[in-house]
């Protein structure tokens, strides 16, 4: 999937949107910008405040770490339709957990936290239906996290 534009059906695509309405789509649409980091530009580092949910339209983002004694470690490589950040937008505490590097020509969606909770505080519908969206995919990823450490918990046991 490659997007070289942002519109409303690309945020559709998007599975922290999905389940939105088409209203809540175009609030969203009205307040997200895009940007074209270089290729192996830092997007944000380990440790940043967190303030803006990314979406890829085009390109890879590299999510690294460091590791000490290591160096940095590869996460994830992120390809279009892919978002990344999404927790910035609920906690105003939050601290990027990883590095995102662009991975080559890249197209990203940047919806900011500020411009999201101004919407939300605007229109308390359009709030409850975009936060249970957010509800929704975050249980999900929790869940397999949590399928994922109860695999590594049994796999360690029969060594």
């Amino acid at each position: 999937m490659s997007w070289t534009f942002l519109d409303i059906s690309t945020l559709r695509d998007v599975d922290l949107f999905a389940g939105v309405s088409e209203r809540a789509l175009e609030s969203l649409l009205s307040i997200t910008t895009t940007m074209r980091p270089k290729p192996a530009e830092l997007i944000f580092r380990e440790g940043d405040k967190g303030d803006a949910l990314y979406i890829i339209l085009e390109g890879e983002v590299r999510i690294s770490k460091d590791i000490h004694g290591v160096g940095e470690e590869a996460l994830a490589f992120l390809k279009a339709g892919s978002y990344f950040g999404e927790m910035a937008l609920l906690d105003d505490k939050a601290v990027r957990s990883a590095h995102a590097i662009a991975g080559g020509t890249c197209h990203l969606g940047v919806l900011q936290r500020d411009a999201l909770l101004e919407l939300m505080n605007k229109d308390r519908d359009l709030a409850n239906e975009i936060l249970w969206s957010f509800v929704g995919t975050l249980s999900s990823r929790l869940r397999e996290s949590n399928e994922k450490i109860a695999f590594f918990a049994m796999s360690n046991m029969f060594e």
